[in-house]
């Protein structure tokens, strides 16, 4: 696997690609809980976990790409093909986002509220 990167530099894509889905992530949930986790010696900030009722995807940074993992991305709705990674797991699908790609925000959003709407029925379920 490739080390991850911090591409946190102010002219960085990576940075800057990371901060636009983020952004995306919040207008489509503005309820949605950010924190960091699993801070490790190679990404010692931690990794941005974006959660609504459970985890709903992760963020990180890679030297050829920004990659969003979906929790639960097998179980959501992708009429937009934006999963592009990690297709073969039976629970996890990722977005695999590289220098000069562009993502359809409307897509991403609806991607977003859908894992909300699967973190909810699944909660509520456990209630």
């Amino acid at each position: 696997m490739k080390k991850a990167t911090t591409g946190r530099g102010a002219g960085s894509w990576r940075a800057n690609t990371l901060a636009r889905m983020r952004a995306l992530i919040l207008e489509a949930d503005p309820d949605m809980t950010e924190e960091r986790k699993w801070a490790r010696a190679a990404n010692p900030s931690g990794v941005p976990v974006w959660s609504h009722d459970g985890i709903v995807c992760t963020g990180e940074t890679y030297k050829n790409a920004v990659k969003l993992t979906f929790a639960h991305g097998a179980s959501l709705p992708d009429p937009s093909h934006l999963f592009n990674a990690s297709l073969a797991g039976g629970t996890r699908r990722a977005i695999d986002i590289r220098e000069g790609d562009t993502i359809d925000a409307r897509a991403f959003k609806a991607l977003v509220k859908a894992a909300v709407v699967r973190n909810r029925a699944a909660a509520s379920r456990k209630r």
